[in-house]
């Protein structure tokens, strides 16, 4: 059964028509056409590390087919290497903003749903042997009810490995990017996660500096992962 509202401005999805409705089953969408309109897919030439739209930084800023951010954490010996890719489905625009916040922060839970199909088709194309969740420390996710990285796994029809659990509880958001690069190791690996020479895909929500995924990436590669990549609903 298609959705009659849309799960987030809660306004009538309206009818869709065009000719592919009398030879196909309709895909059921979530978002109205105003909603879905507000998003931006990311296109075009990005960072070959990040997904960063190359297009919008100014040449200054990038070197080969990385952005200068991920020039950065592959020059620093501490961590290069540790992320091979991250890919993302869409910028971090205002909209986007404000919505990931109402799924995230109010507990809406069935926003989740809006992005399964887009996401499942993504995935598809990944080659890896575990999709893993990033982690909530125990307080974050009985405040939020619910980790949104794994609910975006599940709504996507996929099973998510819980291979992390997390040990620093301090949120990162007000952190500049150098604090965020030297606060202790934030994660560490479960007991018999059996990774060794396993691909692992890392989801979050949102890709901003960089340095969750990439202290997540660390610790998997350092336990003998053969390659750790990561996808994230948003690029900031």
């Amino acid at each position: 059964m298609l959705s009659e509202h849309c799960l987030f401005c809660h306004g009538e999805m309206g009818a869709r028509v065009s000719w592919a409705c009398f030879f196909e089953e309709a895909e059921e969408s979530f978002l109205c056409p105003s909603c879905e309109a507000q998003l931006t897919e990311i296109q075009g030439e990005t960072c070959q590390i990040c997904c960063r739209p190359l297009e919008k930084l100014d040449p200054q800023y990038i070197h080969g087919d990385l952005c200068y951010d991920c020039l950065r954490w592959e020059e620093d010996p501490e961590w290069k290497g540790f992320l091979r890719k991250n890919d993302s489905l869409y910028l971090y625009n205002d909209f986007l903003k404000e919505l990931i916040s109402q799924y995230k922060f109010r507990g809406d839970y069935i926003l989740a749903k809006a992005f399964s199909r887009k996401i499942n088709e993504k995935l598809r194309r990944i080659e890896y042997d575990y999709i893993v969740p990033i982690p909530l420390s125990t307080k974050r996710q009985f405040e939020r009810g619910f980790n949104q990285s794994e609910a975006l796994i599940r709504e996507a029809g996929l099973s998510p490995a819980y291979l992390l659990q997390r040990t620093h509880s301090e949120k990162q958001s007000k952190k500049s990017r150098s604090e965020r690069i030297h606060i202790p190791q934030v994660f560490e690996l479960k007991a018999e996660s059996g990774i060794k020479d396993k691909k692992i895909l890392l989801i979050d929500d949102i890709y901003t500096t960089g340095s969750t995924l990439r202290h997540a990436a660390k610790i998997m590669m350092q336990a003998g992962a053969k390659s750790v990549m990561s996808f994230t609903l948003a690029r900031g």
